[in-house]
């Protein structure tokens, strides 16, 4: 069994295991990381022999962990991402490359209509009818959009938001809330087969699954990682917030949004964002935690997505695509049968 992991910010680490009657009996660990002393190697694989292949991702890197002495040094690499990678072995996990990637061009849509479309193209890839895609996001009208279980009463301002034209939608992913103005934001989604992230915590797949659009940003010259669990930041705050949701027929649907150019005193009038995910100086803080890509670029939002997508394909390989008549026929029913439905709007009041 062989398999590899770019660590997130980090190194490649690569594994191929032999496996008797459910028993790893052979490890060779590998990559471009840097391990000191040099006589760790040897000490992790040996460590890795005997497990089963039942153990999970946190047991494998506490067997590391304990095997290496204190002064052990492991740069671009840890215990857990060794524990990710024999995992994804023994599952026979796939890598972005394993696929062929079809892109979609930004298409105004309604809100309703983009939480239809996102519910859609993530079941037609978990169904074999779609390839893994990338999707980047227009918007026809502006939004707010609240995280599958949020509370619309805690989160949203109802009459302010009516107030500027906003409608709020609810869609089938966790997290937060999203400020939605036109042309303030940037926003893709992934829909790939769950082979991509298997052999993963979800907390491990939303850095895996944004590190490419985080080398993006860092090739414009500006300073993003990754915080976990699902933000894109940048020293001066929060450039953008990740969700995803795991479907069963196979598929994992994983979307961005990215702040451009938003008005943050706007924001504040609209979400009710409590006190304690601002700090102690309160909700007038909140605009500040917001670091829009316009200010760091000076780029016109379309360039900035086509340098994203342009990275993805060298990165990956992209193929331009389309919606189907089919699949948009299915966002329609959806609209209608469940995303304008008071009873998907209110699950949590």
């Amino acid at each position: 069994m062989h398999a590899e992991y770019k660590v997130p910010g980090g190194k490649l680490v690569v594994v191929d295991l032999e496996m008797e009657h459910h028993t790893l009996v052979s490890c060779r660990l590998a990559g471009d990381f840097f391990l000191e002393p040099d006589d760790a190697l040897e000490l992790i694989n040996a460590a890795i022999v005997g497990l089963s292949s039942t153990t999970s991702a946190e047991a494998i890197a506490h067997a590391v962990r304990s095997a290496l002495s204190s002064d052990t040094v492991m740069m671009g690499f840890s215990p857990e991402a060794i524990g990710t990678v024999i995992r994804r072995a023994i599952t026979g996990a796939q890598t972005f490359l394993d696929f062929e990637w079809e892109y979609l061009a930004p298409t105004p849509l309604t809100p309703l209509q983009q939480m239809a479309l996102d519910q859609v193209l993530a079941e037609e890839v978990g169904a074999g009818r779609r390839g893994p895609t990338l999707r980047i996001w227009e918007w026809a009208e502006p939004a707010v959009v609240i995280g599958s279980f949020q509370s619309v009463k805690n989160e949203v301002d109802l009459d302010n938001a009516a107030k500027y034209g906003m409608e709020v939608v609810r869609r089938v992913s966790g997290g937060g809330a999203m400020f939605m103005e036109l042309g303030t934001a940037i926003t893709y989604s992934l829909y790939a087969p769950t082979e991509l992230v298997s052999g993963m915590s979800f907390q491990d797949s939303y850095a895996f699954l944004d590190d490419w659009a985080v080398q993006a940003l860092r090739s414009l010259g500006i300073d993003a990682s990754y915080k976990p669990l699902n933000d894109i930041t940048s020293p001066m705050g929060k450039i953008g917030g990740a969700a995803q949701k795991r479907l069963g027929s196979g598929a994992v649907l994983h979307h961005v949004t990215m702040a451009y150019d938003m008005d943050g005193d706007r924001m504040v009038e609209v979400l009710r964002i409590g006190r304690e995910k601002l700090s102690d100086k309160g909700v007038q803080s909140a605009n500040k935690r917001v670091d829009p890509l316009k200010a760091h670029t000076g780029m016109a939002k379309a360039d900035i997505e086509e340098h994203l997508v342009s990275t993805f394909g060298q990165m990956y390989g992209l193929t331009p695509g389309s919606i189907t008549t089919d699949e948009m026929s299915r966002v329609t029913e959806l609209v209608s049968d469940k995303f304008s439905t008071p009873e998907w709007f209110y699950r949590v009041p």
